[in-house]
């Protein structure tokens, strides 16, 4: 990490909490406001979503989002689609102009392209950063299988995009998009487009969207089990983040973090790991972006 390089990466968050909060100021609504702000993450090289996503094995990008407002549970999700410039939108259309909850692949590719989206072009979403991971990831494993009998494990360069939001009638929502781990293979999923896990939403108790490595959140059904703290144990937004993040994840393996909102307009943004990127913006006057921890 530079000083120009921080610099840009804080110029993306700030770039997403205008874009969301612009809606929220206005009037607008929690589930409008976290689908701009992950759309202007996407569009943003840096993360790890949609322009900016890491190469999977074969030297593609297979992109997963997912969407929920608290409401009703409405919610949408793709997952390993290729060629579409905004997963999380795609996800919302899927929530909003289908019968499903969760669309994978070239079906999802074809479901959005019936609905408007023309494909992008493979080109769009190269990055030179992204892809010189990839190509030591890809020294890696061959290392690896040159002078080991065990599986390679390559260190995981993995991120997410995600939004949560609370608008001024009280309901809440989230949003998550990745493009998952660097050189991931056989179709990966991680727990971004994973109802439950990734991404979560109720007006009775709080929205959530994490980041992290997936394998570890799908198994601790990370966001739901925040949700349930709350609704069945009375703890509180903080107290419930904590005890997930700081706890239970760490006793499992799991690395990674979350940005969340509860129905008070309360905020979290718990992490394990050295950093995560995160910003926040309140009608309280609270403004926040910040990487490392404090």
């Amino acid at each position: 990490m530079t000083p120009e390089l921080q610099q840009q990466y804080e110029v993306g968050l700030r770039s997403a909490l205008d874009a969301g909060y612009a809606i929220l100021s206005g009037g607008g609504s929690a589930l409008d406001a976290v689908e701009a702000s992950v759309r202007s993450l996407e569009d943003f090289p840096l993360f790890n979503a949609a322009r900016g996503a890491v190469f999977n094995h074969e030297g593609g990008h297979e992109l997963d989002a997912a969407i929920m407002e608290g409401n009703k549970l409405g919610c949408g999700a793709v997952a390993g689609v290729s060629g579409i410039r905004n997963p999380v939108s795609l996800a919302r259309v899927v929530m909003e102009q289908s019968e499903h909850v969760l669309l994978a692949g070239r079906s999802a590719e074809a479901f959005a392209h019936a609905h408007g989206m023309p494909p992008e072009e493979a080109a769009y979403f190269f990055t030179e950063g992204r892809y010189a991971q990839w190509q030591e990831a890809l020294q890696y494993d061959r290392v690896q299988l040159d002078h080991s009998d065990k599986p390679a494990i390559a260190e995981r360069k993995f991120g997410t995009v995600g939004a949560v939001a609370r608008d001024s009638t009280g309901n809440l929502a989230a949003a998550t998009s990745t493009g998952g781990m660097t050189n991931k293979k056989w179709g990966r999923i991680g727990d971004s487009p994973i109802i439950g896990a990734g991404t979560w939403a109720s007006n009775d108790t709080c929205a959530i969207s994490c980041t992290g490595h997936g394998e570890f959140f799908i198994k601790a059904v990370v966001a739901h089990d925040i949700h349930c703290l709350m609704l069945y144990k009375g703890l509180s937004l903080q107290e419930a983040c904590e005890l997930v993040v700081h706890d239970k994840l760490v006793k499992i393996g799991g690395e990674g973090g979350l940005v969340a909102v509860d129905a008070a307009g309360n905020i979290s943004m718990p992490f394990n790991s050295e950093g995560m990127y995160r910003a926040c913006r309140s009608s309280d006057g609270r403004e926040e972006v910040l990487i490392y921890k404090d």
